[in-house]
């Protein structure tokens, strides 16, 4: 009942106190999560008298008596009780009557909202309205939503630059070491990096050998050598860490289980080892990217050595190992390149980059997994990648969180069995 009145979703044309009054709702008021009446400030026409306080609203009248409302003061300045049962008349403490408004709820209306608040996380409780909304409103919601995410992510890098006291390079580097954790690592992959400061691979940028010991090192995985090659990177690694002072970050919680060889950490620590030789300064070619083509050349850097033959520290692996993948690609695209670009754009004015940011986006197959499907099954069909961000901010940001009653969707779906008359 509060999110019918809040939203003005009441059913009555002509509403009219239980007395015959004629009531016209010119404000209903800012709802109020804490003590008192369910709605402040409040403007209402009362038979033509314009009334200016609060609103209470009950199931039923008697409901006022109940909760001990008569003899409270914090409800004396109620100036419209609302209730789905008039079963009695309400007094302030006074004992003057307060005028009483029935506003009835449609039958469907609370299947349908005890469906958005009360369902599992793993459902869509509005899968069977989707696809008879308007495609406007589902197409503007997604938009706003795509953009949403857009801006998390570049928020993530401003506050890098702030820690780092304006360095873009550093925030950078942090930012696609983060992005190789591909969301299973990428926090160990980010914690990683905050403890190698750049400034020290940068010492080291001629020695591709130094930085993987440094990167290897504080990462965890050399602390029990394997084979010959990360004795000599533990080696180099204990001479480093005394040289520079350096703490590991402790247990970093690296994920194994269940991943392609492909995607293993170590992989993924050298390929970013890789892309920091010879200096690290990678901003300004991220910069430049603007096509998925653009980012493979970027992100696929020469291997040499050990690493033309392994995965891991342990066998060879039976082929030689593979460059990041059009599919991982993407994924850094989307979760770096993307948030970096348009970040930039914003902290320089640059409009241009923050709209080359967008299309690029736009420019990139959806992704396909688990929460695209759901909505796809559902009516919902992502054309790009900007598309599948948005679903995915749509499922994490609301479904998830049960913010149905928030989400345009949902609203949408609310407002017409509120009015439903059957």
């Amino acid at each position: 009942m509060q999110y019918i009145w809040q939203h003005r979703l009441w059913l009555q044309r002509d509403m009219r106190t239980v007395d015959g009054q004629v009531v016209q709702v010119i404000d209903p008021g800012r709802i109020n999560t804490g003590s008192g009446p369910d709605f402040f400030n409040a403007k209402i026409a009362i038979d033509g008298h314009i009334w200016a306080g609060d609103v209470e609203i009950h199931v039923k009248a008697t409901d006022w008596y109940r909760h001990g409302h008569e003899g409270d003061p914090a409800y004396d300045s109620v100036i419209l009780h609302v209730v789905d049962r008039d079963d009695t008349v309400i007094r302030r403490s006074n004992g003057e009557p307060i005028p009483q408004l029935r506003m009835p709820c449609a039958p469907q209306f609370h299947l349908s909202y005890k469906a958005l608040v009360s369902g599992s996380d793993r459902e869509l409780p509005c899968s069977s309205h989707i696809r008879s909304m308007p495609s406007i409103y589902v197409t503007d919601w997604l938009s706003t939503l795509g953009y949403e995410r857009i801006y998390r992510k570049a928020e993530r890098i401003t506050d890098l630059i702030d820690r780092f006291s304006g360095d873009w390079e550093s925030a950078c580097y942090v930012t696609i070491a983060r992005g190789l954790g591909f969301g299973t690592n990428g926090a160990p992959f980010e914690r990683l990096a905050l403890s190698v400061p750049l400034s020290f691979i940068g010492k080291h940028s001629d020695s591709i050998t130094a930085i993987e010991a440094l990167l290897f090192g504080q990462s965890g995985l050399i602390d029990k050598p394997s084979d010959h090659y990360s004795e000599h990177l533990k080696k180099e690694y204990d001479y480093l860490a005394k040289k520079f002072g350096l703490r590991t970050p402790g247990f970093l919680n690296w994920k194994l289980s269940g991943m392609r060889p492909g995607n293993f950490p170590h992989r993924r620590i050298a390929t970013l080892a890789a892309m920091l030789a010879g200096g690290p300064r990678m901003l300004s070619k991220l910069l430049e990217v603007k096509s998925a083509d653009d980012a493979a050349r970027l992100f696929a850097p020469d291997m040499t050595g050990y690493w033309t033959s392994h995965y891991n520290f342990s066998s060879p692996a039976s082929r030689q190992p593979g460059v990041l993948g059009r599919t991982s690609v993407e994924g850094l695209v989307i979760n770096a390149v993307v948030p970096l670009q348009f970040a930039y754009g914003q902290t320089h004015g640059d409009t241009d980059m923050t709209h080359r940011a967008v299309d690029l986006l736009m420019s990139i197959p959806a992704e396909r997994n688990t929460i695209v499907r759901i909505f796809e099954q559902a009516g919902i069909k992502a054309s790009d990648a900007f598309m599948s961000q948005s679903l995915i901010e749509l499922r994490r940001e609301y479904c998830e969180q049960r913010k149905c009653l928030y989400c345009r969707i949902g609203h949408r779906m609310l407002s017409a069995d509120a009015r439903r008359k059957e």
